[in-house]
């Protein structure tokens, strides 16, 4: 058995962001994706819609077509992310067009839906083919008042949203708020996925939810701009939209169910991350098949760890109800540890054959002589080496003494 340890990594991220209209949260999108160098941005923002008639002739628009059936039917399956920022139906994406996108998350893509008012009217992105995969539902309410965003419990053991910090007490003071205010939120029902973040009168905020191989989020609320800005203090909005968009692409780290480990020496630290209140005890096989129970201890929402030093080095498996792992404790190539003392037995017979010596570099530079072929290679504080005039003449070049001026003078 070989372990091998190999660190994968994702070449390049395609997004694609279809900006509904121009809004103060849109730089925000774009400045999360185009800062990270391993993506690569396709953005299209909706300036002149096809019910805009302002008699402003064709051939005047610098403004190219929005290419449709390009991204969506003939490229779609090169994205991994699609975000949709306050888009709203207005007959620029037909229906097959958006059927093909729910097609698209259902085979293993990722939608992410940052709503604004729109999605709230007739022309909501939700009454179309998208409906089957969106998690929420909007009520076509729209709320208008200042809240802090906070993160549900559920959201307090999922990765995207673990470790922030929940709402505080409502009665405390302007000041000890951590997290600036957003004023805007899109009454939706949570009809499936996770909600892990709820703002006004605990409405959902952000839900997360997996749709046959692919994953959906919708942000009930176009305000993460505020934070961006400072506003009363602002909040992780860079940290809570690169989780997101993250996650949505499969990053491993952002598993909500995963069982991870770590060795130091001979001792694991294994990390049991799950959205339950509770996990089993987990099973740890040795190279030998001895099987070691060990129970896991809670150190943060959803996060167990345990620590155990493996008696020998080797390959362990480890367990805990469907999540299974490995790890190799040890070096990966053993065999170059078995005999770590430098020693001449090795290589004796091939120097003994040609009458040379082996000297320890503790005894100093020897000195190097030449000998003859046959005779001893070798002596006390001195290597011969025999020439074999083995050489070839691979280039010959000519170059004056002196340049012609020089020579004409001394003549």
């Amino acid at each position: 058995t070989a372990v091998v340890q190999i660190n994968g990594v994702r070449d390049r991220l395609r997004v694609l962001l279809v900006s509904g209209e121009p809004h103060a949260g849109e730089r925000t999108w774009r400045n999360l994706l185009k800062s990270d160098a391993s993506v690569d941005l396709v953005h299209f923002t909706i300036l002149r819609p096809p019910e805009k008639q302002d008699g402003v002739p064709v051939n005047e628009l610098s403004l190219i077509a929005f290419p449709t059936r390009e991204l969506f039917l003939d490229k779609i399956s090169e994205f991994d992310l699609i975000i949709f920022d306050r888009y709203k139906r207005r007959g620029i994406l037909p229906s097959i067009y958006l059927d093909n996108v729910r097609q698209y998350v259902e085979d293993g893509g990722a939608l992410l839906v940052a709503a604004g008012p729109d999605y709230a009217t007739a022309d909501s992105i939700y009454r179309s083919p998208l409906s089957e995969i969106l998690p929420g539902e909007p009520t076509g309410r729209v709320l208008e008042d200042f809240y802090v965003p906070h993160v549900t419990q559920l959201g307090q053991r999922h990765p995207v949203t673990e470790g922030f910090m929940p709402l505080p007490d409502p009665e405390a003071a302007e000041t000890a708020r951590p997290w600036g205010r957003w004023i805007r939120l899109i009454d939706v029902e949570a009809s499936e996925g996770a909600t892990v973040m709820s703002g006004l009168d605990e409405r959902p905020l952000l839900l997360l939810d997996r749709v046959g191989e692919g994953r959906v989020a919708l942000l009930a609320s176009d305000h993460a701009w505020l934070w961006s800005r400072g506003f009363e203090g602002g909040g992780p909005q860079l940290e809570l939209l690169r989780r997101l968009a993250h996650w949505m692409m499969k990053e491993p780290d952002l598993e909500e169910e995963a069982l991870t480990a770590t060795a130091e020496g001979q001792t694991m630290t294994i990390t049991r991350r799950t959205l339950d209140e509770a996990v089993g005890d987990l099973e740890v096989t040795g190279p030998d098949g001895t099987v070691t129970v060990l129970p896991m201890e809670e150190v943060s929402p959803g996060r167990f760890t345990t620590t155990w030093e493996g008696p020998n080095i080797g390959l362990y498996r480890l367990k805990e109800g469907d999540q299974e792992s490995v790890i190799a404790l040890g070096p990966a190539s053993p065999r170059e540890f078995e005999e770590t003392i430098a020693t001449p037995d090795k290589l004796a017979p091939a120097v003994d054959a040609t009458r040379g010596g082996i000297m320890p570099v503790s005894a100093g530079v020897p000195d190097i002589r030449q000998v003859r072929p046959g005779r001893a290679a070798a002596g006390r504080g001195w290597v011969g080496i025999t020439p074999r005039e083995a050489y070839l003449t691979a280039d010959i070049r000519v170059s004056p003494l002196l340049p012609a001026w020089a020579i004409l003078l001394l003549g």
